[in-house]
């Protein structure tokens, strides 16, 4: 045998590469624990620990009575982690299946998937988690019994409105991306969303908690609830009442407002066409429109009770004061103004029937007799032209020009209700005024907010606007509004038999390419009951009713005034007047 030999150029060689190695290998320590060591150490904490976020529950919308209009489910996110899964699993899968009522191939598919696909097609980061189904706590009982480790689910709130579409345009919705959209969802959401926790966790490898190391915790805080004026059943006539309205008129758009006019509560408010929030996407967004304060028009002969008012608070007329409402031209200011027309010849008549008839000349002489400056301020003091203190936002002020751009004719046609425009709830305010001893007040749609308790946060109180005319000066409107609900007068349909009506009827037309038109009208009714002792206002706004004929307030609209009213006496306990006699008080 002969020795082994190893030439000299090889070890030498060999002992080079292997003292290049360790050099690398401790450079490379050396980099990673020396110099860059406190770097690493935080990163790779960081990686252990996350910051999950703890949701809040949202607070609950009520009603006066405290029956619940917004609410809040719990609901279970049930997904699966493909890389935990194991034959004795997928035995499990068709019960897994039937449970989530979902089909056994769908949820293959999901199991049989552990890799995203990347930009570039091929396969990108794997799949710790996928969704399944939502689904509520008892189905996920169900999904527990069954003992599968890769299938668990993550809890989560949903908003849930189980009136469907009723009081949709007060009450709002919360969209898919958890943000408040409109109504009383967006306007007190400060109080209704609560405040979002957080609790610092510590994952292992396969990014799950590690409960035993659970750092830091601040617990979420439940957001207030919301009680509203509005009261559930009276809502639900109203929106009743829209519905049969609509079958039989399908009119382009109605509204109708119920309020109590001592406080200004509103107690219903329906807006046709409307929407369901539960499905908001599945309707129109026209739809969303709060009609009641966002849509103007001219408001006719509802708006006659600001001059008559105004002429008897400044003492120009009392109700006997007789008006020739036949005649077409008056002298005014050194010119001759033509006169708006009425539908039939009155002749001379007293105040009192200028208001039943609905004069348009009557109403423009007593125009005149104030002037424009003071039938400017009064319009205002009623509230035209100016915002009403809506609470939920998205109200437009309508139109109320100023004296110093009024041209010729606005003085005669201003009276009649025409060159002026305004919202539904601005001419119900302003009859509310009248019903409530000359006081007009803001609308109030929220009471107060409420803890988990029940206990008050925030009062929302009454707030009066101001005193438009004397207590004495309402009473004497009322007294003649009582008399368009007569047989003399145009709202013989909004009776209420053993009850004292008043109100007033509204037939504006429309203008349709510059001009006014004779086929498209709104028909409207604005009244109270019991006259003289007043618990509702209700005001009825019917856009572009369609029928044969001149859709008028008094018979397109009044007898929707009674509908309601006739049901609100049962709910509201109304209780019939003593009868009394007319009473005219002389300053």
């Amino acid at each position: 045998m002969s020795k082994a030999y190893i030439a000299t150029w090889r070890s030498r060689l060999f002992m080079a590469v292997m003292v290049a190695a360790f050099a690398v290998v401790f450079v490379r320590l050396y980099d990673l624990h020396v110099l860059r060591g406190d770097e690493l150490a935080l990163e790779a904490q960081n990686n252990r620990r996350s910051v999950i976020p703890l949701e809040g529950r949202r607070g609950n919308i009520v009603d006066r009575e405290g029956n619940l209009l917004a609410g809040v489910r719990s609901l279970v996110q049930v997904g699966v982690d493909p890389y935990l899964f194991t034959a004795a699993h997928r035995e499990k899968l068709p019960e897994l299946a039937q449970i989530l009522g979902l089909p056994l191939a769908e949820i293959e598919a999901v199991v049989d998937r552990r890799f995203r696909q990347g930009s570039d097609g091929q396969p990108g980061r794997a799949i710790r988690w996928a969704p399944l189904a939502v689904v509520n706590d008892e189905v996920y009982d169900q999904v527990r019994a069954l003992g599968m480790r890769p299938v668990y689910g993550n809890r989560r709130y949903e908003r849930f409105y189980p009136g469907g579409s009723l009081a949709a345009h007060l009450v709002g919705y919360v969209n898919r991306e958890e943000t408040a959209v409109m109504g009383v969802e967006r306007a007190l959401d400060f109080y209704l969303k609560g405040e979002q926790g957080w609790r610092e966790a510590e994952l292992d490898g396969r990014r799950r908690e590690v409960v035993a190391f659970r750092a830091r915790e601040v617990l979420p805080r439940d957001g207030y609830h919301v009680e509203l004026t509005i009261d559930q059943n009276v809502q639900s006539i109203v929106e009743q009442a829209l519905s049969r309205l609509a079958e039989t008129y399908d009119p382009a758009g109605a509204t109708i407002i119920v309020s109590d006019p001592r406080t200004g509560d509103i107690l219903a408010l329906g807006n046709y066409p409307s929407f369901d929030p539960n499905h908001f996407n599945r309707f129109p967004i026209e739809n969303q429109r709060n009609r009641a304060v966002t849509d103007v028009y001219e408001p006719g002969s509802t708006f006659k009770i600001v001059p008559v008012a105004a002429g008897l608070e400044e003492r120009l007329v009392r109700p006997d004061t007789m008006i020739d409402c036949e005649t077409e031209v008056v002298r005014y200011r050194g010119r001759n103004i033509r006169l708006p027309s009425d539908t039939s010849r009155l002749g001379t008549i007293p105040l009192t029937r200028v208001v039943s008839r609905s004069s348009n000349r009557g109403s423009a002489q007593i125009g005149m007799m104030l002037g424009e400056q003071r039938l400017y301020d009064y319009a205002h003091a009623f509230g035209f032209g100016q915002p009403s203190g809506w609470l939920l936002g998205g109200e437009v002020r309508g139109t109320l020009h100023p004296v110093r751009n009024w041209d010729g004719l606005m003085i005669s046609r201003i009276p009649a209700g025409y060159a002026v425009s305004a919202t539904p709830l601005q001419v119900h305010q302003s009859m509310a005024a009248i019903a409530n001893e000359g006081v007009l007040m803001a609308p109030r749609i929220a009471s107060r907010i409420l803890d988990a308790d029940g206990q008050t946060v925030l009062d929302f109180p009454s707030a009066e606007r101001g005193q438009v005319v004397s207590a004495i000066t309402a009473e004497r409107v009322a007294e003649m509004l009582r008399g368009v609900i007569g047989p003399d007068g145009t709202a013989r349909r909004a009776e209420i038999e053993g009850y004292q009506v008043a109100g007033k009827t509204g037939t504006s037309r429309k203008i349709i390419n510059g001009q006014y038109s004779n086929r498209h009208h709104v028909a409207s009714f604005s009244g109270f009951f019991p006259a003289s002792n007043p618990r509702v206002v209700i005001t009825v706004m019917v856009d572009e009713p369609r029928l044969p004929g001149t859709g008028y307030g008094g018979l397109v609209a009044a007898p929707v005034f009674k509908e309601v009213g006739e049901q609100l006496i049962h709910h509201l306990g109304i209780q019939k007047p003593e009868p009394t006699e007319p009473l005219f008080v002389a300053r």
